[in-house]
């Protein structure tokens, strides 16, 4: 059976869109929630969670994602000046 690549792009973009949404709502939670980043019976887990993971699953499924988020915002700023 042959390979479909569209069909193979297409997952990965939703996976990295997944993220990227998890990646939000846990940096939402974090910051309008009383959740906190470090607790003393937690420590570290709820920013790994919300914050770290999401990431590095994002980074993971496509390593140029932070260089193509950086364009987008500095196309639009130019655009806005225009």
């Amino acid at each position: 059976m042959p390979i479909d690549s569209r069909r193979i792009a297409l997952r990965r973009r939703a996976r990295i869109r997944l993220a990227l949404a998890w990646l939000a709502a846990g940096s939402a939670l974090l910051l309008l929630t009383p959740v906190s980043a470090w607790s003393p019976a937690l420590g570290w887990a709820p920013l790994l969670a919300f914050v770290v993971s999401p990431l590095l699953v994002a980074l993971a499924l496509d390593p140029a994602l932070p260089l193509r988020l950086l364009a987008a915002c500095l196309r639009q700023r130019q655009r806005r000046r225009i």
